[in-house]
């Protein structure tokens, strides 16, 4: 087996590999689709080597040296389709069966060419580096996500393609690709291009495996972070979100605001109208702190009934403002299940970030006006303005309707 036949050999097997990888990313959920698509090209992409290998053995190639090219580009183009999925880009299908007809049978019809033929080997290589720039383009149509990670990617693909289109003069430059396919597995020429494919392969499927992990970690920590009733982050979710937002508002010298709210006599709608109409309480709730909360909150479900708004950028008055809204705004709305005069109402204790504060002790003080504003009868903002303070009325007055 000469150099370039050890090299495809390791290609049929690292393609085998990568597709078995792929596959088991695609058990996460976060990445499923683009990890599908890509463990196909990869298993498209063993059928390539496999065809290539058995060339040296036939007699007549041309069938075999077209089937070959097609099932490479087949791979490029699933491998796009991989792309498009993880950049929520569209790649239409019908245009790209096409081209793949179209450059197959311009590949079939350039077999009677002298071999050697500038134009015969253009023909085979640019259709390949077409379905390189193609996924340049996808990967730039979601440019205002990037990471470097995307950059790197898009810069690997646009060498590939330059890559493609260099290898006609590159085979002149070191003698031609042989007087047969036979031959061309004993050239220098293979030997170069199998090696430089196989390092561009490489780093395009590892970053695309890289990337897809980091998808489906962080999809999995966010599920983890998350409560799924409410759709708000969990205490723990919370927590760690709330400090993040802290150290970023330091750094910017923002003022930070915390509201906590617990819904009033929770424990009697559920046992009055059940858990189900009592958990449709609590999804109204979390989408109305999420419509009112303004930009960058950082919302959770703390607890059964409790819920906590971190407001970076937001003073104490503003705060107070977006609290009282909120108590009126949950006070008149309907809530399906429960009887057409039934309101549901809750209580808000509010506090502003103190030099010194951490997100416990924010919480702490926080806490301690909701306390007051329960225990001053429900339905009310109460501030907490400093740790020893206690905690005041809401804006106008109590905020208290006046029920209990």
């Amino acid at each position: 087996m000469d150099g370039a036949d050890l090299i495809l050999g390791i290609n049929l097997l690292v393609a085998g590999l990568l597709a078995a990888a792929f596959l088991a990313v695609a058990a996460y959920e976060g990445a499923r689709r683009p990890a599908l698509r890509l463990a196909a090209a990869y298993g498209v992409g063993m059928a390539y080597f496999g065809m290539e290998l058995a060339i040296t053995t036939l007699r007549e190639t041309d069938l075999a040296v077209t089937a070959a090219f097609a099932i490479f580009l087949l791979a490029t183009i699933v491998f796009n389709m991989a792309l498009a999925s993880k950049y929520a880009a569209s790649l239409p299908t019908w245009p790209m069966i096409v081209f793949l007809v179209v450059a197959a049978f311009v590949v079939w019809l350039t077999q009677g060419m002298e071999r050697q033929s500038l134009m015969r080997m253009m023909a085979y290589q640019f259709p390949y580096a077409v379905m390189q720039f193609v996924g340049v383009a996808i990967i730039w149509r979601g440019r205002p996500g990037w990471t470097w990670l995307d950059r790197f990617l898009m810069a690997v693909l646009a060498v590939n393609g330059l890559h493609f289109l260099a290898k006609p003069f590159l085979a002149h430059v070191l003698g031609g690709w042989g007087i047969n396919p036979t031959a061309y597995h004993q050239t220098p020429y293979a030997m170069i291009s199998q090696s430089v494919g196989t390092v561009l392969a490489l780093a395009l499927a590892l970053l695309m495996l890289i990337m897809l992990v980091r998808d489906a970690l962080a999809q999995a920590t966010s599920r983890s972070e998350t409560d799924a009733l409410s759709g708000l982050f969990n205490r723990g979710g919370f927590q760690h979100h709330a400090e993040l937002s802290l150290q970023d508002a330091a750094r910017r010298h923002l003022p930070v605001a915390l509201a906590i709210a617990d819904l009033d006599h929770f424990k009697a709608i559920n046992d009055g109208f059940g858990h189900a109409c009592g958990d449709r309480v609590i999804e109204r709730f979390a989408a109305l702190l999420r419509q009112t909360a303004g930009d960058n909150p950082v919302a959770g479900r703390i607890g059964g009934e409790e819920f906590a708004v971190l407001l970076p950028g937001t003073n104490l008055a503003a705060a107070r403002l977006f609290a009282e809204g909120a108590r009126s705004a949950f006070g008149s709305l309907p809530i399906d299940g429960l009887p057409p005069d039934h309101r549901c109402t809750a209580s808000f204790g509010v506090t502003e970030l103190l030099p010194g504060d951490g997100i416990a002790e924010l919480m702490q003080r926080a806490d301690r006006a909701l306390y007051a504003a329960k225990k001053g009868g429900r339905d009310q903002v109460r501030v907490a303005i400093e740790s020893t303070a206690e905690p005041t009325g809401g804006l106008i007055g109590n905020g208290s309707s006046g029920r209990g």
